[in-house]
Order: structure tokens, then sequence, then C-alpha cells
């Protein structure tokens, strides 16, 4: 969330919460540890790839429509969390996991195409014995919720393709809850690369009552949030409504189109500086708020290389985060003060990793200058206003100048505002005239070139992905799911064949359109009428 108005995350909140109807449900946990194995799943889709006697591309396998969570339970029915945020191929997953059942079942599943099944069975578990695990406890000062529990059981990895996996647990009683793990791709070069935004997860992550915004009062306990979250406890909510929401959509798309794809989190990218060398493309989703400066390093690295990006949202590399260990390991807590940055304990020793937003005190570096576009505020509800009908990424969708599409933009949204940092050449897609806060302002969609030969596009609204994930609230329609749909395979496909500045140039338009140098939100101040594209 982009604003430092505790009050703004309540709008912000609302709108997020209407999507998450019939998901929601906030899990909590008590005390316990069992040990039981698990075993391979009978899959057709080994016997498939068998009996083929050649290389079958992976979403040409057999899925499995019965992935879905049919049934929460009340919200301590069962709950867990992954030892490992990610694991190599062939690694073992440590589950913690915790219900009122007498017994449960894992199962695993790799998102992607699968002829429209959308996801794959991969292994499945036999029943393992259920406990109530202990109540969370807290870590003091920065309030940061952990679930201190045995191990359940161990997952195994042997054969599993890279891949963002949902964990389902299955109570015998019936509930269910999502455990998201990344199987994560041990070379990035000449692929396109899938980011799954763990860190922004986290920082919105209610569970045990506090996140990076709210403590046990919700909305009017800003005071009293955490400063630092630990992956060491469940998600909230059917454990991976952000992944769900703002990242699945544009998995299932990359892996129908058949690209070469690789899969991180933003963990490894922080803690690996060579992770993405000679990847063709990066793609962030929805919702990738909180960014480390090493991870801003290493994908500012990879940019100037010719690795071209996608940011598929609004509110991008907003907040300024470290990435430190837990008592489980390595990069397993997300610390954020944000307007409380004077209690960091970095602040007057290395003020550049005091964590504050990127653009404000005590060492100011504006996204924009990798985003192309800065997030301006929240909540707002417009249509998407075509401005340059022309760009390449536009081809085969019909619009033409001024073509409107209902409620795209929202909840957040990014403008390119040049009193900050903007690299040049840069192309204004969409200019979307909206109201924030009582104020006129415009949301825009960009595309700019570096001179490393990197091609970056930034939707500038978080809508984007949820649309293409069929989303009808807001006044979207089916037409404007086919609309981000194929802008968004145009850039896929376009980004996939490597650097895109020397094929696709952005065709710089920043003097026409007038763009206004500033926060009109702060400033309190009109940007229209009158609406020129």
């Amino acid at each position: 969330m982009g604003s430092k108005d505790p009050g703004s995350d309540y709008s912000r909140r609302v709108f997020l919460g209407l999507t998450a109807a019939g998901a929601a449900g906030v899990a909590a946990g008590c005390s316990a540890e069992t040990a039981p194995s698990g075993t391979p799943a009978s899959s057709h889709a080994s016997t498939h790839q068998a009996a083929s006697h050649r290389p079958v591309s992976e979403n040409a396998l057999p899925g499995d429509p019965n992935w879905e969570i049919r049934h929460l339970g009340a919200p301590m029915a069962i709950v867990g969390y992954a030892g490992q945020a990610s694991v190599r191929p062939g690694e073992p997953i440590t589950l913690y996991v915790s219900t009122t059942a007498r017994s449960f079942k894992v199962s695993a599943f790799r998102m992607g195409w699968y002829n429209g099944d959308r996801a794959r069975l991969l292994w499945k578990s036999e029943p393992v014995k259920g406990h109530q695990q202990r109540a969370s406890s807290m870590i003091a000062p920065t309030n940061t919720v952990q679930a201190v529990w045995g191990p359940s059981l161990t997952v195994p990895t042997d054969g599993w393709p890279a891949g963002s996996y949902l964990l389902r647990l299955d109570a015998e009683t019936g509930a269910q809850r999502y455990v998201p793990v990344t199987v994560r791709s041990t070379s990035t070069a000449g692929k396109v690369v899938i980011k799954n935004g763990t860190a922004t997860w986290q920082a919105y992550n209610t569970w045990g009552g506090y996140d990076l915004y709210n403590g046990p009062g919700g909305i009017a306990d800003y005071s009293n949030r955490s400063l630092a979250v630990s992956l060491d406890r469940p998600y909230d909510a059917n454990g991976a409504y952000m992944f769900l929401y703002h990242e699945r959509k544009t998995i299932e798309l990359a892996e129908r189109m058949g690209l070469p794809l690789a899969y991180v989190t933003s963990m490894e990218i922080d803690a690996e500086p060579h992770l993405l060398d000679g990847a063709s493309a990066l793609i962030t989703p929805g919702h990738d708020e909180y960014w480390s400066p090493a991870e801003r390093a290493h994908v500012t690295a990879a940019r100037n290389a010719g690795m071209n990006i996608a940011f598929l949202g609004a509110n991008t590399m907003f907040r300024r985060t470290r990435i430190d260990s837990s008592r489980l390991g390595a990069q397993r807590l997300v610390i954020c003060y944000k307007t409380s940055y004077l209690q960091d304990p970095m602040y007057g020793k290395d003020n550049a990793l005091v964590t504050s937003d990127w653009r404000e005190p005590p060492d100011p570096d504006p996204e924009s200058s990798l985003t192309g576009t800065l997030y301006e505020s929240n909540p707002t509800d417009a249509d998407y206003i075509v401005a340059s009908p022309d760009a390449w990424m536009f081809a085969g969708t019909g619009v033409r100048k001024g073509t409107r599409f209902i409620g795209l933009v929202g909840i957040e949204y990014d403008r390119v505002n040049p009193v900050y940092p903007v690299q040049r050449p840069i192309e204004v897609l969409s200019h979307s005239p909206l109201q924030c806060r009582g104020v006129n302002s415009y949301s825009d969609s960009a595309y700019y070139t570096h001179q490393g030969g990197a091609g970056v596009l930034n939707t500038g609204t978080m809508r984007w992905v949820a649309c293409c994930n069929g989303l009808r609230l807001f006044g979207l329609t089916k037409r404007t799911s086919e609309f981000t749909r194929k802008v968004t395979s145009n850039v896929l496909h376009a980004f996939a064949d490597g650097p895109a500045a020397a094929k696709y140039p952005a065709r710089d338009n920043l003097d026409q359109m007038d763009e206004w140098p500033g926060d009109p939100i702060a400033a309190q101040h009109n940007l229209w009428p009158p609406t020129v594209l």
C-alpha cells in the first residue's frame, strides 16, 4: 500500500476484500507434533510419459480439475505452513500443520495450463495423524508473530519440474487450506522468469492478528502493527489468496503459450546476485510492493544487461525492506518499519538499508528509475483509456485512441511523474482520468526502452492480472479480459525473444502528454478537466 495515511489501508482492504468473498477465513492454530510419511500419487501423468517414449511438454500432461478448495471449514479446522518458501527440484519440503481433525492428507498441485485443468497433481500423502499445535507466539519489540510448531511431515519433490505449487491440506472433516511453495529453477538463462511475490504475500498476511499494516485492533491499530513479519506461520484466508488473485492467471497464460519459463521468489532474487544472469525477461505479479535493496540492485543489473521486465500491476517496489533469518533458516523474515523508520536499528548506521518507502528519507531512491511509472495513491475505480493505439503491445486488440475499458484502473494506480527519475525514451500507452481522495488525476500504462537493450512495461493498475483471471466486479467484462490477455500475450511473446529495445523501441511521447511533475493528491491539485489524449 502506497500511502503514509494508515486510514488509506482501510479503503484498500475493503476493495480487495470484495474479491476475496467466499475465499476468506482467517486461520489460527494450537499445539503438538506428528511425523508420518507421504506416498506418491498414482499419477496418470507419469504413465503418459512412460508410454510416449518421447519428450512430452509439461502442459500436454493430464491435469486435475479438482485442485480448488471447496470447503474452508472453521478458522482453526486446518492450517499449515512450509519450512521452505522455495526448494530446488528434489529437495524436500517440511510441512507444519495444525488441525482439529484426527487426520489429514496433503496433495501437491503444480499450477499451469494442462488443457484447461490449470493444475497437475504430482503427489499425494497417505493419511497423516492430526493434532492441534500450540498457539502463536510474539517476538518483541517488532510484534512478529510466529508459529513455533513441530514438523508434521516431509514432502519429497523428486521429479517435480520447476513451478508454482499449491499444497492442499485436506482434513478428514472436509476442511481445506493451501500452502504455497515454489520449486525454483536452477538456471534462468534464456528464460522468461516468473516471480512469486513472497515478501508482499507476507506483508499482508494477518494470521495471528498482525501484519505490516495493522495490529489486533484492525484498521484502527496501525501503531501496534508488526515491524517485521515471519514466514514461520500460516497464511490467512484460504492460504494462497495473494497468489491466486495476483499471479496465477499470468502463469496459466505463460504456460499455455509454451514459453521457456523459470520460477523464482523475491527471496532468491534478494539472496543471489547472479540468479537473473542471461534471463530474457522478468515478469512481476499484480501486487509486488515490497523490495529489498539487494533485490532491486540485482534486477536493475539484469535490466542493464538486456533483461526485459513486465510489471503487471501497480504500487510495485514502493516499500523498502530487509530480509533476515528466522528460527527455521535464512530468508524468512521481512522487515519494514515504514513510517516508523526512525526506530529502524539501521537508521544512522547504514541509511541505504533503512526500511522507509523507497522515495522517502533518509536515503530516497524513487522506484521510477526502474519501474518507469510512480505509484500515486488509492483507492480509485476508473476506466482505462488508450492513448497510443499503435503501440506494438496493442496489436490485435482493435483499440483506437480513446478506447475505454470500464473499471480496469484500480484499486491502486501509477502515473508517469517527470519530477522523479524517468527513463527515456518512454511511451505513455494509456492515460486514464480518475478521481482519488477527492482529487482528479490519471493512471498511466507506460513502456520504456533502456540503452542496455531491455524493454520495460508497467501496466499502472493493480487490476490487470485479476481482470485476466475473469474478475467481473467493478464493471470488468469479458471484452476487457480479452484485451488484457492479448496485450499480456504480446508482451510475453516479444520479451521471450530477448532484449526488446531494438525490435520494439519505445516511441517517446512524454512531452506531448503534459504529465504533471509532482504529487497531485498531496497537493490537492486537480489535473483535469480538460482531458486531452
